[in-house]
């Protein structure tokens, strides 16, 4: 992700200071975006850098390291922070970063890009014009024939619901609206995940949207999202594409979406950078206090709180 956004701010004409921890990943870096980078991580970096320090950061590293670099960041007083979803390691690391974030007075925003895709953006026209969503659908079933073989610092597996499942299921809760009446049900466990392997759970938004989900990590399937309005059915799968189907109609159509810079790019980053250097706030740029805010469900989705 470090040479996503690096080819970005690039793009968008920024020449970012960059901060690696070993010398392998630097080279690679380097390599790779022919920018330099700094080795040794980011208290190495924040005792030598000439002050005033850059007025915003962003924290792209191997999931264990995401909150201890963003709190280090914020301590020295970098008021605003762009950090890899889901915002920590995990809900205790993301925790402790909001209230550094909190005392500090920083803006922190979570990186999850699927909210800048241009089919995300082309289906929240068509829900608006429709009058608004009155139901959802979604699934994040992960390969783990694929994930058990990856080579992951220990611990990393078994928080992979929050660390990579939460795109998806933020994306469907950011169109729909947030869950307030629900259930969540949990099945079986991997070696590598032993919360759980199968999810489902259905209820009802604070938009008052009806919303169901389900995921299988023992069984073929991919991510998919599905938001149905008075009209349409709007189909991300996969969710860089938009498929729709009208009412009265069978035929399920591609929907025309201008993804130039999802194509250039690494999907919905080039936006998402955008956002991050305009403007503070903005509805599809979450905060890591939003995050915070949705701990709960994504710990009771998984089977950790009932």
């Amino acid at each position: 992700m470090a040479v996503e956004y690096a080819r970005v701010l690039r793009e968008l004409g920024v020449t970012p200071a960059v901060v690696g921890r070993g010398a392998a990943s630097a080279a690679r870096f380097t390599a790779e975006t022919g920018l330099g980078a700094t080795r040794g991580g980011v208290a190495t970096w924040l005792q030598k850098a000439e002050r005033p320090l850059p007025p915003l950061g962003i924290v792209a590293c191997g999931e264990k390291a995401i909150g201890s670099a963003a709190r280090a960041l914020i301590d020295a007083g970098i008021p605003r922070l762009l950090v890899e979803k889901p915002g920590g390691f995990d809900a205790a690391d993301i925790a402790e970063t909001a209230e550094a974030a909190a005392r500090r007075h920083a803006d922190v925003y979570v990186g999850y890009n699927r909210r800048f895709y241009a089919s995300v953006a082309a289906a929240r026209e068509i829900i608006r014009a429709d009058g608004g969503a009155t139901s959802f659908t979604f699934e994040f079933t992960e390969w783990s024939h694929v994930i058990a073989g990856l080579e992951k610092e220990e611990g990393v597996k078994a928080e992979w619901l929050l660390s990579n499942s939460t795109h998806v299921i933020d994306l469907a809760f950011h169109l729909g609206g947030l869950p307030e009446e629900w259930c969540a049900y949990t099945a079986g466990a991997l070696p590598w995940h032993p919360a759980g392997a199968v999810f489902s759970g259905a209820g009802r938004t604070d938009a008052g949207v009806l919303f169901s989900y389900h995921a299988n990590w023992q069984a073929p399937g991919r991510w998919g999202l599905e938001m149905l309005t008075p009209r349409h059915r709007l189909i991300f799968r996969p969710l860089e594409t938009l498929q729709i189907q009208e009412l009265g109609r069978v035929a399920i159509e591609a929907v025309e979406i201008d993804d130039e810079l999802d194509r250039r790019f690494k999907p919905g980053v080039y936006r998402q950078v955008q956002a991050f250097l305009g403007a503070p706030g903005g509805p599809d740029l979450p905060t890591l206090a939003d995050q915070l805010a949705m701990l709960p469900v994504y710990l009771r989705m998984r089977g950790d709180m009932g």
